[in-house]
């Protein structure tokens, strides 16, 4: 999951990224309207978390701005505890969902893969396809009820095959997954990964795609 943050104080948006990494997630983290809007208009995120009070303006305008464009990420606002009209116009003006200062990292974690699962159309928690089971909140994987251990972007690139599967995945929206802006992604990662899930969970499990990239497949 690769999560945009928007909040301008430096000591919370180090938390929010060191507490959401070690969720599983891939963050990014801007501090102000401006640039959060030219980060999504160019790039896919999972969900945003966004401070309603920032230097450049509101994230009231910010969230009214992208829905009006169309944009359909999901957004989570952070507000105060007496901020109870901003966070009503917050749900009103298209969030899907708000939490307090201050707040318990899990929670937020939890939130997030909530609205991201709803905006992705899913109900169950859980991904499964064939015989592969993953569970974002336990950062766990099961193949036929037997465990299997994988590296955090094993997990991210499985985590992005299984939402979907059937479904082609290309290499630049697997690697989208996998790296931050500040991170330098290597030329043949996807490929390295996807041999290792392979020889974890059962090499019929992933298909490729000539030239289009992986799918997993829905079946053993």
């Amino acid at each position: 999951m690769r999560i945009l943050v928007v909040e301008d104080d430096p000591i919370l948006a180090d938390g929010l990224e060191v507490g959401l990494g070690l969720a599983g997630a891939t963050v990014d983290r801007l501090g102000n309207c401006a640039d959060a809007r030219a980060a999504l208009a160019t790039t896919l995120f999972d969900a945003v978390v966004l401070d309603l009070m920032l230097p450049d303006g509101s994230g009231l305008d910010l969230l009214r701005d992208i829905r009006a464009a169309g944009d359909r990420t999901p957004v989570l606002l952070l507000t105060a505890l007496d901020e109870t009209p901003d966070r009503i116009r917050g749900l009103d003006m298209g969030a899907d969902d708000y939490l307090g200062k201050p707040f318990d990292l899990d929670e937020l974690a939890a939130r997030i893969r909530a609205i991201a699962r709803r905006g992705g159309g899913r109900a169950a928690p859980c991904l499964a396809a064939g015989g592969v089971v993953l569970d974002p909140s336990r950062l766990s994987v099961t193949r036929d009820g037997e465990p299997v251990v994988l590296s955090r972007r094993e997990f991210a690139v499985l985590s992005a095959l299984m939402e979907r599967p059937g479904t082609i995945r290309s290499k630049g929206e697997i690697e989208e997954r996998l790296y931050g802006w500040q991170e330098e992604v290597e030329s043949n990662t996807v490929e390295v990964h996807i041999h290792y899930l392979r020889s974890k969970i059962g090499r019929e499990a992933i298909e490729t795609v000539r030239g289009l990239g992986y799918r997993m497949r829905a079946a053993n």
